[in-house]
This record gives C-alpha cells, structure tokens and sequence, in this order.
C-alpha cells in the first residue's frame, strides 16, 4: 500500500527538507548542461553553430515547457490519491501521464515542420543559423515523447516524496547528456548533430531510468485497469486541472516575455542588464522550487486525507522555510549581486547599468517569495481554477502598472510592475486560502 497521509504532528521540518534539498541540487545541474553545449559547440571555430544550438534549444525548451502542467498537475492528483489511500488510482495516473506524453510528442514529431516553420516567422535568424537549427531540431524531436513523459514520471515521483529519486533520474540524463556532447562534438567530430543527439539518446534512457524507478506501479494490476485508466470523469477532471495550470503558466510567460519586449525601448545596454539581472530571479526560482515542490506533495496528501490541520501545517512549514530562503537570497543579492554581475558579463557599460537596478533584485525574493509558495500549495491542492483567476487578475494588474510606472520612471518602472506582478499573485492567492482549508473539511 502506498503511504498514507501523516498526522499533523508528523510533518516535521526534517520531512520538509528531506523534499527539498534534492530538488535545489537537481536545479543546480540544469544551467551545467547549457553551460557544456555551449562551450563544446562554440569549439568548432564558427558563431552560427553557437547561435543554432542556441536558437534551437530555446524553441523545443519553449514548445516542451507548454506541457510543463502535466508535472504540476500530476503532484496534485497523486498526493490526493496517496492521502485518500487510493492506490489504484496512483498507479493508474502514471498510466494516464504516460500516455499523454507518448501521444503529446508523437503529435510534435508528426507535425514539426509547420512548428519549425512558425518559430522562425517569430524569431528569424540568418539563413546560415535557421538551416542548422533545422538540422539540430529535427534530430531532437524524436525524443519529444521522452521528453514530455519526463514531466508526468517526475511529478509522480514528487508526490511520494521521492524526490532524490528524482535527482538521480535529472543528474543522470544531465550528466549522460555533457559526456555525450564531449565524446560525439570533439571526440567524433558530429558537430551540431552531436549535440542534439546526445540530448536524444539522455532523455530516452531517462525515462526508461524513470520507468525503473516507478517499477513498483507496475506491480499492481491497476496500472492496465483501462476501465478506471480511461474513466470518463477522471480524464475531464485532470484535464480540466491541466487546462487552468497551463493558462495560469501561459499568463506568466507573456509577463516575462513582455518585460524583456519593453526593455528593448530602452536600448541594448538596459536591455543586456535587465537580461543579467533576470538571472537573479531564475536563481531565486531555482532556490525555491524545493520548498514549493514539498508544498505540492504535502498539501496534497492533506487533502487526500481530509485533513484541513495538517493541511495548515505543511501549509505553513513550508511557508517559514520559503520566507527564510528569501531573506537568505536578499542578503547575498546586496552583498554579492556586484560580484555576481561582473562573472555574469564582462561589458563595463552593462555592468554599471546592472547595478542601477540591483536593489530590485533584493527586493525580489522577499517580496516574490510569498506567490512562489502559494503556487505549491495551490497546486497540491489542485485549486487551479483559483491559480488560473488569480494569475489573470494579476497580470491585468502588471499590464495597468506598465502604462502607469514605465512612462514615469522608464526602466525603475517596468522592474516595478514586474515586482509588482509578484506580489498581487501573493496577495490574491492569500486571500483565496481560507476557501482552501474549508474544502479540505
């Protein structure tokens, strides 16, 4: 039998962290990965391989990422499960998630050239850039349903707490995908089609590693009770949890889109520091994550079990630890963020500029940090609907605060609106928790 949900004086801040701590160190391997292609490709002596791996990683990341709601989703759906003691059902969603991403990356594999052919209408590149993007693109998409499956097997895997499972399965397709690129690249001289391989033949066997790992699924019969696998109620229901995720995680996107957007009026060099300081935020994310991933399983669970005390306990738990991490973040943004910006680029220009706006980034985790563990409970929760209305709600709000502050004070203002995007999905999500702990009773 799967775990059941723990009493309230079980969720424990050791718990917390046993959560946590593997997910930060498995968001410290991704950037590695683009840091090695990079640098192997930037090895062949020509800047349009660099600029293709470039062009090419960031539409298929970006094409991939519309299906990052099937993680999200599936943390929920299977901590409730788990907290209802429903054991058929956990095993039948792995099926489920299975299936949409073997149907989902089949669908891209099948339809990739008027996909390619649409990306480079809205990000056109030299002839020279868009012709090795091609080839590198049309080596990679064969492992789009990998890829996609990768979001649902990693999303099982958070709701049982399993999380430094999945840091072997992100530290193994990461660490395969660097030895791969050096050995093909500048061992066997593949060259850009090196580099795509290498990440092909990673995320196939990654999900046969994530496949291992969720073995004990597959133990039960339920797993192929195609009845309940395809039950009618269950399917809507997920889907509509996946439809408001995703128009929640589109509506974030178009802010962050936007920003850089509004940027570019202000010329190269603010647009160039605002792209630097935006990697502070990344980092911010990355540091979080942990303690908005425990939020997912944990509120979850609760309300599996019906349990609105623990609900309020892995609630607030986490809460303290995602504050804490804030506090942290701010106090090395304003002692280490010079420093940081000048590893990050070497223009004396961009770095002045970047200082300009350094004090947003302090303000940025402690401000921020509140939406940031809000999105993990609500997520366990699967109170999407309320992340979906709460996340439009606040983007009208960023739009209002960019016709207001940025013709005021240019560049001040849109790091402004873009705060202040943060906070309001901060304020308005909290003022929706009292409705959550009523419906877990």
């Amino acid at each position: 039998m799967v775990e059941a949900a723990e009493r309230p004086d079980q969720l424990t801040n050791k718990r917390v962290l046993k959560i946590a701590v593997p997910v930060v160190l498995s968001n410290v391997t991704v950037p590695l990965l683009g840091i090695v292609d990079t640098g192997v490709v930037g090895q062949l002596g020509d800047a349009a391989p660099i600029g293709a791996v470039g062009i090419g990683a960031v539409i298929l990341t970006t094409i991939y990422w519309v299906f990052g709601f099937l993680r999200m989703g599936t943390v929920g759906l299977t901590s409730q499960a788990i907290g209802a003691r429903d054991d058929a059902e956990v095993s039948a969603l792995l099926s489920r998630v299975l299936m949409i991403g073997v149907f989902a990356g089949t669908a891209l594999i099948l339809l990739q050239v008027p996909i390619f052919w649409a990306a480079f209408q809205i990000a056109p590149a030299s002839a020279e850039v868009e012709g090795l993007a091609r080839v590198y693109m049309q080596i990679r998409i064969f492992s789009a349903p990998a890829a996609i499956a990768i979001y649902g097997i990693t999303g099982w895997l958070i709701a049982q707490e399993r999380t430094a499972s999945v840091f072997a399965l992100q530290l193994w397709m990461n660490g395969l995908n660097i030895a791969l690129s050096l050995g093909l690249v500048l061992g066997l001289g593949f060259g850009i089609e090196g580099v795509a391989l290498a990440t092909v033949i990673a995320e196939w066997t990654g999900v046969a590693l994530g496949l291992w790992l969720c073995r004990k699924a597959f133990l039960r019969p339920a797993w192929r009770d195609w009845p309940r696998v395809f039950d009618r109620i269950r399917l809507l229901h997920m889907a509509s949890v996946n439809t408001d995720i995703l128009i929640r995680s589109v509506l974030l996107m178009a802010g962050f889109t936007s920003f850089m957007f509004l940027g570019s009026d202000f010329g190269d060099v603010t647009l160039a520091s605002n792209q630097i300081l935006l990697q502070f935020l990344y980092i911010t994310a990355y540091a979080m994550d942990g303690f908005a991933f425990a939020a997912e399983a944990l509120v979850g669970k609760a309300m599996g079990a019906r349990s609105p005390k623990a609900l309020r306990r892995a609630a607030l738990l986490n809460t303290y630890w995602t504050a804490g991490t804030g506090v942290l973040m701010a106090l090395a943004f304003w002692i280490f963020g010079g420093a940081i910006i000048d590893i990050l680029t070497t223009a004396p220009e961009v770095r002045d500029e970047a200082r300009v706006y350094l004090f947003w980034m302090v303000l940025a985790p402690l401000l921020g940090c509140w939406a940031w563990i809000l999105d993990g409970i609500f997520i366990g929760a699967t109170r999407t609907r309320d992340m979906r209305n709460m996340m439009a709600l606040s983007f009208m709000g960023y739009v209002a605060m960019c016709l207001i502050f940025i013709p005021a004070y240019g560049n001040h203002g849109l790091w402004a609106a873009l705060i202040g995007m943060f906070v309001l999905r901060g304020i308005t999500l909290g003022a929706r928790y009292p409705a959550l702990e009523r419906a877990a009773a």
